[in-house]
Parts: structure tokens; C-alpha cells; sequence
């Protein structure tokens, strides 16, 4: 089976199995995503290098608890998520303030299309650099990850209604940030 073909789940058996090589064909696959991933969180590209690199050495170590059965990329998201807080919480300056205790926020179902149409306009990335860690890390796998909800469930260990509260919560507090800046969405 050429390498194009095969599953990650199909590398990481091989990988278990002792071909220690096949690792690097998981590396290029998934290392811009994550670094992607990571940046965005953390906004600090040399952190975010560190947080890829810790983040593939810990799924190394861990892949004989990996189960084939399960998907891979959320196995590694995973990881990922776990080493990017870790990093914030080492470098308070790069967390956002934890807003848990906010009311229930209204939800106008057409914001999801209004999101969509224009959510690649870099005024829209400005306003979506100020929403709280939690918020941009649902829309970013949503959106720039292309998960699904049980996916993104999977990464951040919240069921999967909280992926889509937490999705409206942040597309909401987005619009008003943009608002406030005078970008339309």
C-alpha cells in the first residue's frame, strides 16, 4: 500500500509495530495543521514551534495507547490542545481572561451564513484575535480545521453541545466585537 493511500490509523500500526520511520510521514501530514492550530491560540510562533515539537514527541511516547479504531487527527488535536494550555499557563501573558460565569447568550441562526460569507476577511481575523481562548479554539476547528462537532468534541473533552454553545457564544461576542470596530459582517 503506498503511503498516499494509507490511513494515519494504518501508519501508527506500522509505527508500533517498530517502523519508527513512518512517524515522519505523521509529521508532514499533520505539522502545519497543528502549528496552524497552535499559533492561533497562542499568537506567538516560537511558542507555537516548541508546542508542535512537545506535542509530537508526547504522541511518540503515547502511541502504544493510541487506538487504530479512533481517529488519529483528533488523537493528536488532542494532545495538542493539552501542550497549548500547558504553555499558557506557563506564560500568563498569553492567556485571555476566562469568561465561564457570562450569561447564556441569544443565538440568530443567520449569523452562521453572515459568519461564513466573510469570515476570511482579515478585519474579521482582527476581531477574532479578541475573543477568549476557549471561543477561538471551537471556530478555529470548526472553521480553519474543518471538524466536525464530535470531532472538535473529541480535541477539547467537552460534550458535544458545548462545542456548539461555545460556537454560538463566540460567533455572537464576534459579531459585537466587529460591530464595535465598524467591521460589517
Amino acid at each position: 500500500m503506498s503511503a498516499k493511500s494509507e490511513t494515519d490509523e494504518a501508519i501508527t500500526t506500522r509505527v508500533v509495530d517498530g517502523d519508527s520511520e513512518a512517524y515522519g510521514e505523521l509529521m508532514l501530514h499533520y505539522e502545519a495543521k497543528l502549528l496552524r492550530y497552535v499559533v492561533y491560540l497562542i499568537h506567538d510562533q516560537a511558542t507555537a514551534h516548541d508546542v508542535v515539537q512537545e506535542t509530537f514527541i508526547k504522541a511518540y511516547q503515547n502511541l502504544n495507547s493510541f487506538n487504530p479504531s479512533h481517529k488519529f487527527s483528533s488523537w493528536i488535536y488532542r494532545i495538542a490542545h493539552n501542550e497549548t494550555m500547558n504553555a499558557i499557563k506557563k506564560n500568563k501573558h498569553l492567556s485571555d481572561k476566562d469568561i465561564d460565569d457570562l450569561p447564556e447568550i441569544g443565538y440568530e441562526p443567520k449569523l452562521d451564513a453572515e459568519i461564513d460569507r466573510t469570515f476570511l476577511k482579515g478585519e474579521v481575523r482582527d476581531c477574532l484575535n479578541q475573543l477568549d481562548t476557549k471561543y477561538r479554539e471551537v471556530i478555529q476547528l470548526i472553521y480553519f480545521e474543518n471538524m466536525k462537532y464530535d470531532e472538535a468534541s473529541d480535541v477539547l473533552h467537552i460534550p458535544t453541545s458545548t462545542v456548539g454553545v461555545w460556537l454560538a457564544r463566540g460567533k455572537k461576542k464576534l459579531k459585537t466585537i466587529c460591530e464595535q470596530k465598524g467591521v460589517q459582517l
